[in-house]
């Protein structure tokens, strides 16, 4: 098969847009139309279960706002490479409106693109007719860091969405079942839980006459599912991503310390009794819940994961979803911490280009402003009242319990069409934490209305475990003429510690023989250089006097 040309690709790609991404390429001039109507050119992520041409929320919109909306919709495969020939080829529209786990602009393409006076700073745009998206950004340190460039300019927003469970993802969840049955109480310490696998492997807590029993795994992908960061988390901090801490406003790696080689130490000795399954660190989390799911015989002792129904059914009537509960952060020799992350990346999924006029630029701020505000949120993500979602009952209960709920979400029944009446995650602009706890739940934490309350539950043992100062590299923005050599860095020092401690716990290095050359191999992969560059991000962040 002949090779394509990085020209051809292009062009095959730009020929599919063209052909099979659009829903509509009519283009304007950014004048009000004879119906008073302002165009608005939108570049869309679009799923299969909505049609943003008939939504019932954009017709909403384009009443409130008097908008002529012109789509161009693209299918998440693909969206991000689309996005970025629609920039190349000059062809672009007035808005981009993407949904943040699909394609995002990054802080790169940010100040790249604004540099360039392709991408418009929102900074005026906002004090003048978005009071609420100002309010805020003023009221959220990390929220308004990391949408402010360096040179102090907006150059699109991020959506808010404050994922509670998602702040703490590396839980550990242990078969209380098998705890009730061997008798064995809650472990607290690092020593204590090594106690509880021993027992999961040895004393045949599934009863079925085989050592079948696997008393720890997880898996590979990015949903708390590492067995490592849990273990390390007694020993020093691993935050499971960049591996910096900071320690009084110093930038320094956790990778190299003493304390980190404890902790492999400790992992390791685990693995050698044969306590963590091997195929932890190799396996993609549908393996991972093949042995939560094994119809012969219940085999998994505990789980890493942001959530258990990442390994084991958890849906009502299955049979091991309800065994798995969560355990609080270990204390180990030198600490007892839990892995934090801000529930929100960094980049821009709103942004505005030079294609629109000043009245198309202030009618789509206009609009945004709409979704932060209580009204907009609920319409725009949950859809119509009584349809889609309805008023608390009486006697009903928010996630939080210690507030007053606010909405309950409406399931879609079973074998129903789409009911194509909100822009879901296109819309989630300001689901702060007190938004999200108000929603009603079940308060029968096993039952399927009940799934988010066992996982706010489960948080609530880890919240405020994480080390006075977290390293927020999810606020930082880099020197754009470093962006690149930082991003290689980071990814090969990423690399390197994540393949070195996989080898130091299954013995492939030796922990005694091997470490300093270890150390010397990260020196040598710039990490001086690196910590200066973060050290230089982090001092010039907004957050770095709070």
């Amino acid at each position: 098969m002949k090779k394509i040309s990085a020209l051809g690709l292009i062009g095959v790609l730009v020929l599919t847009l063209v052909l099979a991404g659009c829903s509509s390429s009519d283009k304007s001039n950014g004048e009000v139309d004879a119906d008073g109507k302002v165009p608005m050119n939108v570049f869309v992520h679009q799923g299969s279960d909505m049609n943003l041409a008939t939504n019932k929320f954009t017709k909403k919109m384009e009443e409130k706002f008097n908008i002529k909306f012109n789509w161009t919709t693209v299918p998440f495969d693909g969206a991000a490479e689309k996005r970025q020939i629609s920039l190349a080829s000059g062809d672009y529209p007035d808005l981009y409106l993407l949904i943040p786990w699909v394609d995002r602009f990054s802080q790169t393409d940010l100040l790249k693109f604004g540099q360039q006076g392709v991408i418009l700073p929102l900074n005026d745009l906002i004090d003048q007719h978005a009071p609420n998206i100002k309010k805020v950004l003023d009221s959220n340190d990390y929220y308004k860091a990391m949408n402010t460039a360096p040179d102090g300019k907006i150059y699109g927003l991020t959506g808010l969405n404050e994922c509670f469970h998602c702040s703490y993802p590396n839980k550990m969840w242990v078969n209380t079942k098998w705890m009730e049955q061997l008798n064995i109480k809650e472990p607290t310490t690092t020593e204590e839980f090594r106690e509880m696998l021993k027992a999961f492997k040895t004393k045949d807590p599934n009863g079925n006459g085989k050592a079948d029993e696997v008393p720890l795994s997880g898996s590979t992908e990015n949903f708390g599912v590492h067995i490592i960061p849990y273990l390390m988390n007694g020993f020093i901090y691993d935050d499971d991503r960049n591996y910096l801490i900071l320690n009084q406003g110093k930038v320094e790696t956790v990778a190299n310390k003493p304390e980190w080689k404890e902790g492999l130490t400790y992992i390791k000795s685990l693995y050698d009794e044969g306590l963590i399954d091997p195929g932890a660190f190799t396996q993609n989390v549908g393996a991972f819940k093949k042995i939560g799911d094994n119809a012969d015989a219940q085999l998994l002792g505990a789980g890493a994961a942001m959530h258990p129904s990442l390994f084991v059914t958890t849906a009502e009537g299955s049979p091991y979803g309800n065994d798995y509960n969560p355990i609080p952060p270990l204390k180990g020799p030198n600490a007892e911490y839990a892995s934090y992350n801000y529930p929100v990346d960094p980049g821009a999924t709103f942004v505005l280009t030079n294609k629109a006029s000043e009245q198309t630029q202030i009618t789509a701020i206009k609009m945004l402003d709409y979704f932060y505000t209580q009204e907009g949120a609920m319409a725009s993500y949950l859809g119509e009242e009584g349809l889609s979602w309805r008023k608390p009952d009486e006697g009903e209960v928010a996630l939080n319990d210690q507030v007053q709920p606010l909405y309950k979400a409406i399931p879609l029944p079973s074998g129903e069409e789409p009911r194509n009446d909100s822009w879901a995650a296109l819309s989630q602009y300001n689901h702060h934490r007190a938004y999200r706890d108000a929603e009603v739940q079940g308060t029968d934490i096993y039952a399927n209305d009940g799934y988010e309350r066992r996982l706010y539950e489960a948080t609530l043992l880890m919240e405020g475990k994480e080390p006075k100062e977290v390293f927020p590299h999810w606020a930082l923005w880099v020197d754009p003429s470093l962006a690149d050599e930082t991003s290689m860095m980071q990814t090969n020092i990423k690399d390197y510690i994540d393949q070195n401690a996989l080898q130091f716990v299954t013995g492939a290095k030796s922990l005694d023989k091997d470490w300093d050359e270890y150390v010397k191999g990260l020196e040598g992969l710039n990490m001086n250089r690196y910590l200066e560059i973060m050290q230089s991000a982090y001092d010039a962040s907004s957050v770095s006097s709070k």
